[in-house]
Formats: structure tokens, C-alpha cells, sequence
């Protein structure tokens, strides 16, 4: 393999309720619960042997309709420009996404997923078990910390009292949210 180019082959596509990157939840407090199907290729299925006794699964895709890219950007999480390698812009050198989704069910070739965040017809690149043998408490949010707690005095909520880093919290995810077993909780104060 050629170090400086390589091919990739997609396994599969993305089934998603959304259409338009507009419609997907983005910004301070927003949870990706919407439910979608991986879509994995027939010939590829003997590889999904023994992936429903995992919860919660790595999907590598494509930002298949992101053009170009930028070393630093400002996310709709802050108002702070970062590096493009500090967020989760599509815009980035490599348009490669990374999303973790729970496994609901699988049919067939077809994983039924909660937690979607990508655009229906997306290429799948790859899809792992989703293990983490970091302890929560090592865990540091960077400069997403600081403007959720940001977003969050704009909106009066007075958290001073709460942990707020998912350092803190390890009923959190990697995105904040609370959660028991790894499903997401709403509306929880």
C-alpha cells in the first residue's frame, strides 16, 4: 500500500431519517436518539456473525457530500474558532466520521441502530464493537466542557452546584448526556 494514497471500499449505507444536514441535532444539549439501519452488503454478512451480543457499536462512514475542508472552524457549540483535528467537523482532510450507535436489533444484514447522526445513503466504511478501557474519571471534554457550561448560564441554568465534566460525572457519555447502561436519559435535570 501506497502511503500517501489508498482505497477504501464501502461496506454498506447508512439508513437515515435525515436528508438535509439541517435536520440533524447539533449544538449545545443535543442528543442523537433518531433510529436508522446500517445497511451492511450481503456478501460482507457472515462478518456481522456474534455483533448482537454488543450493546453499543463504532460506525466508521464517509462525509460523502462535505467538500474541502478547513484547519480551524468555529463548531455551533462555541463561538471560539478550534482545530478542524478538535471537533467533529465534516470539513476535514480525511472525510471520514465517526459515530457510536446502539445495536437494537439485527436482520440479516441489516443492523437496526439508535443514535444516528449521519445523512440516509451514507457509505459505511466500518463498524467495531464499541469497548473503551478508559476509566470515566480520566476522561476530559477539552473546550466542549467549557462551552456547554457556557450555553448553559445563557440559558439561566445554574449548574455551579453540579459536577460538569463527564470527569466528574461517569453517569455521563462522551457527549454529556446522562445515561443508565448506556441509553440516554431526557429531560433529566
Amino acid at each position: 500500500m501506497n502511503p500517501d494514497s489508498f482505497a477504501m471500499r464501502p461496506i454498506g449505507v447508512v439508513r437515515s431519517p435525515y436528508t438535509d444536514t439541517a435536520q440533524i441535532p447539533k449544538g449545545p444539549g443535543a442528543t442523537h436518539e433518531a433510529e436508522g439501519v446500517l445497511e451492511i452488503l450481503p456478501t460482507l454478512e457472515r462478518g456481522l456473525t456474534d455483533i448482537d451480543g454488543f450493546s453499543h457499536l463504532y460506525v466508521l462512514w464517509v462525509f460523502d457530500r462535505a467538500a474541502g475542508y478547513d484547519l480551524v472552524g468555529t463548531p455551533p457549540t462555541d463561538r471560539r474558532p478550534h482545530g478542524v483535528f478538535a471537533t467533529r467537523s465534516p470539513r476535514r482532510p480525511n472525510a471520514i466520521g465517526l459515530t457510536v450507535v446502539r445495536l437494537v436489533r439485527r436482520e440479516g444484514s441489516r443492523l437496526v441502530v439508535q443514535g444516528v447522526d449521519m445523512l440516509d445513503g451514507t457509505p459505511i466504511l466500518d463498524i467495531k464493537p464499541y469497548l473503551s478501557s478508559v476509566p470515566p474519571e480520566q476522561l476530559r471534554r477539552g473546550w466542549l466542557a467549557e462551552a456547554e457550561r457556557a450555553a448553559e448560564a445563557s440559558r439561566g441554568l445554574d449548574k455551579s452546584r453540579e459536577p460538569t465534566s463527564h470527569q466528574a460525572r461517569p453517569d455521563l457519555d462522551l457527549r454529556g448526556q446522562r445515561t443508565v447502561d448506556g441509553t440516554a436519559i431526557r429531560d433529566v435535570p
